[in-house]
């Protein structure tokens, strides 16, 4: 039987575009309250929390903070648990991503690929545990295929990923048993923002056992699975990605 989210509150980091708002929408659409965190993005974040509200009002706030600044991160734990009194589910799907070919990698692409992609999920994580604890619920990590087989040229980038992967499964072991925590690894959703030519593309896709290209609500009914009806589920990392994980 299919349950409601509703009154559950879900806080969604980098929210106000592409994967972080398609999730919003659909965990929206099944009953939860959203609280959208945004660091720069405030005129796109307004626009869908006005959009949302106006099919159900008051059901969605704004938290803006930089996720680079750790002393900020309790604080947003706090303002999504205030919106309703409650925090049930904490979705790290904010990320950097850049290539740092080997011999143009510099301390500050480590400490900002590193801080938004892992040292950020982690503090939020363990500001918000207290209130997940309180509503036994859940955290779902946005990693990558990427974690387990690096991408060439974006070595900083795969090793973050890579210890999202493991921050998934060590918080899975410390918050049990009131809070359950997994990872959702896309593969070939969105193309990045930078320029890729149609070759690549077309190279990548090849590399599924789909031929196809998914799509930002692939991802964000993996995330309603894992939040509503995988109640059983802890420590793991569901791969969205056509099957090109499984291709060498």
């Amino acid at each position: 039987m299919t349950r409601s989210l509703h009154g559950k509150a879900v806080l969604i980091t980098g929210a106000a575009h592409r994967i972080g708002a398609t999730t919003a929408r659909l965990l929206h659409g099944a009953g939860a309250n959203i609280v959208l965190h945004y660091r720069q993005s405030r005129a796109a974040a307004e626009k869908l929390q006005a959009e949302l509200n106006e099919h159900r009002a008051n059901s969605v706030v704004l938290v803006q903070g930089d996720l680079l600044d750790t002393a900020r991160l309790e604080g947003i734990a706090r303002e999504a648990h205030s919106a309703w009194g409650r925090l049930d589910v904490l979705i790290n799907n904010a990320s950097t991503f850049y290539a740092t070919p080997v011999g143009t990698i510099t301390p500050q692409h480590w400490d900002d690929l590193l801080g938004s992609n892992l040292k950020a999920p982690l503090f939020l994580s363990q500001a918000a545990a207290p209130f997940l604890r309180e509503t036994r619920g859940c955290i779902v990590n946005i990693v990558d295929i990427h974690a387990e087989r690096p991408l060439r040229q974006y070595p900083v980038y795969s090793v973050a990923k890579a210890g999202l992967v493991m921050l998934t499964k060590s918080l899975a072991c410390e918050l049990g048993p009131e809070v359950r925590v997994n990872a959702i690894a896309p593969g070939a959703i969105l193309w990045p923002e930078h320029e890729m030519d149609e070759a690549t593309k077309a190279r990548i896709l090849d590399r599924t056992f789909l031929k196809r290209q998914g799509s930002p609500e692939d991802i964000a009914r993996a995330a309603l699975f894992l939040i509503r009806d995988a109640d059983y589920t802890s420590g793991q990392i569901l791969n969205v990605d056509g099957g090109r994980s499984l291709n060498s």
